[in-house]
Order: structure tokens, then C-alpha cells, then sequence
């Protein structure tokens, strides 16, 4: 029988992603507190909660390996996360034209069966266009994307609102590093490709 897997997670973008993957796995809610600690970095920040995530997802399940992922994204210094509603959005939008955003993006593996945990952060730098007020009413309108950190979705519409991506793996913006992950699985003894 092969190793369960589990996703620490109740986000349907996560789960789309590691759906690519083309395994079975389940999903939980790690019910983790987000809140930011004083001096945290944006990618102690991430590691750090997508860890607790994994952590806390292995503490519902009697074996597998457990993953947990976090992100924020950083506009000049600054953290910022879901816009929630449509004022936000336009803010956050309006403070992203013409300016490189760096997305934070946290990864976690837990081996419930060892105890070994592996975390680390990836990094991605999406270059925004320069965009009028007229263009992000226009995106907001027909995406929505109240519920994406940075007020947009790079999978659908959103690519319109960049010059260019800078990174290893364009799932990491969307949420999970698979590259990324599929290199931990194979560390835990799972190899992707080998499980079928």
C-alpha cells in the first residue's frame, strides 16, 4: 500500500495545484492561527505557518506524509494578503502597477510515521504593467479576485496585468511549489512518478 498523503489545507487553489500531481491524497483543516509575530520576516512568516499547518494536520491522521503551504506578498516592504472585497483590491492593485511583487511562499512536509519535518521558502517576482484605473476596474470586474493575496489570479485574466514572471515554478504564485514539493516527496521516500 502506498503512503498516504495529506494536504493541510482547505483551499481549493491548493488543492487544484497538487490534483497536477496526479496522486490520491485527503485534505484537512490545520485551523492555524496566521497572525504575524513582531520582526517575523515575510519568509519566516510562511515557513513558519505552513510548518504549524503540517504539524497539525499529522496530528489527525496515524500515518502518511503531511503537507502544509503558506503565502503572503510583499509590496514595497510591506505584507499583504487576501483583499476580501473590492476596495482593497483597487488599492492593492493600483499600489502594484509598474512595480515587481514578491510573493513568499512556504512549504512544509511532515513524515507522521519518523517525525521528520522539512519546511523552506520559494520566492516569486511577478512585474507588473503599468496599469490605468480604468484597466483594474475593468480585471476586477470580470475575475474577482477578492479571495488571492495581491488581487489577482495568475491562472486566469491576471496574466494580463504583468510585463513578466521571475521564478522557479509558476505554481509557486498560485500557492504550492511542486517542483519544489516533489522534491521533498522523493527526500521521504515517496517518488511521484513511481506511484501509480
Amino acid at each position: 500500500m502506498s503512503t498516504p498523503i495529506i494536504l493541510a489545507s482547505t483551499s481549493q487553489y491548493r488543492k487544484q495545484i497538487l490534483a497536477k500531481l496526479d496522486f490520491a491524497f485527503s485534505c484537512c483543516d490545520p485551523r492555524v492561527d496566521e497572525t504575524h509575530l513582531a520582526d517575523e520576516s515575510p519568509a519566516e512568516l510562511v515557513v513558519r505557518l505552513a510548518e504549524a499547518k503540517s504539524r497539525a494536520g499529522a496530528l489527525q491522521y496515524s500515518q502518511g506524509l503531511v503537507i502544509g503551504s503558506d503565502q503572503v506578498a510583499v509590496i514595497d516592504n510591506k505584507i499583504i494578503g487576501k483583499p476580501l472585497n473590492h476596495e482593497t483590491a483597487v488599492k492593492q492593485l493600483t499600489a502594484s502597477s509598474g512595480k515587481v511583487i514578491t510573493f513568499y511562499t512556504g512549504v512544509s512536509l511532515h513524515n507522521i510515521d519518523s517525525g521528520h519535518n522539512e519546511s523552506l521558502c520559494e520566492t516569486f517576482k511577478v512585474h507588473f504593467r503599468h496599469l490605468s484605473a480604468q484597466q483594474i476596474e475593468n480585471y476586477l470586474s470580470r475575475e474577482q479576485p477578492y479571495y488571492c493575496a495581491g488581487s489577482f489570479k495568475c491562472e486566469g485574466l491576471g496574466i494580463t496585468l504583468f510585463e513578466r514572471l521571475e521564478g522557479k515554478d509558476p505554481n509557486t504564485l498560485i500557492g504550492l511549489p511542486l517542483i519544489t514539493l516533489t522534491e521533498m516527496l522523493t527526500r521521504q521516500g515517496y517518488d511521484v512518478l513511481a506511484n501509480k
